[in-house]
């Protein structure tokens, strides 16, 4: 990104939002607010805005998830229009309530896509889309979000698909996913700031009463919660005594295998199996989101912080903050502290 990115361009950039029966009715028009609200104030300060078309493969009308009918222009159509000479900027991907329904019906809508993403500047996803995306070979080979309740079905059906179940938004090169329904707002206010940067997006982000949430380093929910819909409260105590205890540096297997009442060679294995992630890993997580939580609402220093939440001190934790959110805790600081 430039310094001054609202000089990039002198002409309006075409947002290509895709619709079929079922599609997500907040998937959709939540983005397309933000690219609506960019676009006034882009044109208040004499700048091209967004040309935004909802589009389908017939074209006609669309029947939302919700029951809303939504008028759309046929791609076909679209590809003839004085709109799309100057090629397409974004294709936008909702998501759909009944995504694997939707997929069984959307062969043309995939083969368009998969084109598509290969002359448009980028390509988006906003919740189940994704799996529109994976189905097209977008995604192959690539991390991406979804709605945390889709995660392990993204995971089965897309095995080379990387799913990281905490992000609000991942970007992968020209690929862009996010998490479920209103964290497309969130995407959508990181791609206006890519394009227009940080004061249009601001101002977008005031308008619609919404927080700019820059990095897409939040996570959709806390690690607890994730925890107990995973394995089904196997280790519900162990998870509250770690979020206790989180000041200890030494939550070692061996520890929390004491804690858990077995043995660790046992205990390693089988909490992998019903979570997902190594005890290691989780550990690393908790204390990566209550430093988070510090980090927004506190006053506290940085090394306060490292220290209180088991990291020992500030490079450690600044390692785990960069290995995992790409940003340092300073930063995270600076982004999100209220």
């Amino acid at each position: 990104m430039t310094q001054n990115p609202e000089i990039e361009t002198a002409t309006p950039r075409l947002v290509v939002f895709l619709a079929y029966d079922g599609v997500g009715l907040l998937d959709l028009t939540g983005p397309q607010t933000v690219f609506w609200a960019a676009s006034r104030t882009l044109e208040e300060r004499g700048l091209p805005g967004y040309v935004r078309e909802t589009a389908s493969i017939a074209g006609g009308t669309v029947r939302t998830a919700e029951g809303l009918s939504l008028e759309t222009v046929s791609l076909a159509v679209l590809a003839g229009s004085d709109a799309a000479r100057g090629g397409i900027d974004t294709v936008v991907v909702p998501g759909a309530p009944a995504i694997e329904e939707a997929l069984a019906r959307s062969a043309a809508l995939v083969e368009w896509l998969r084109g598509a993403a290969t002359r448009a500047r980028r390509t988006v996803s906003v919740c189940s889309g994704t799996f529109l995306l994976a189905q097209a070979g977008l995604l192959d080979g690539k991390r991406a979000a979804t709605h945390w309740a889709m995660c392990d079905r993204l995971t089965a059906r897309f095995p080379s698909v990387e799913v990281d179940r905490d992000a609000i938004f991942v970007r992968q090169d020209a690929v862009w996913t996010s998490a479920g329904v209103s964290a497309g707002i969130d995407l959508a206010l990181a791609l206006v700031e890519s394009d227009c940067g940080r004061n249009v997006a601001m101002q977008v982000a005031r308008e619609l009463v919404v927080f700019l949430k820059r990095p897409g380093g939040q996570s959709q929910f806390s690690e607890l919660l994730q925890s107990q819909s995973r394995d089904g409260h196997a280790f519900d105590a162990l998870h509250l005594w770690i979020n206790d205890n989180l000041g200890r540096e030494d939550l070692s297997v061996m520890v929390l295998a004491e804690q858990a009442r077995m043995s660790p060679r046992n205990f390693a294995r089988v909490y992998k199996l019903k979570t997902g992630r190594t005890p290691a890993k989780t550990v690393e997580i908790m204390r990566l989101e209550a430093a988070r939580r510090l980090l927004e609402d506190s006053s506290r220093n940085i090394d306060q912080i490292a220290r209180q939440c088991g990291f020992g001190d500030e490079e450690r934790m600044r390692v785990t903050f960069q290995r995992n959110l790409s940003v340092s805790p300073r930063d995270y600081r600076k982004r999100f502290s209220a």
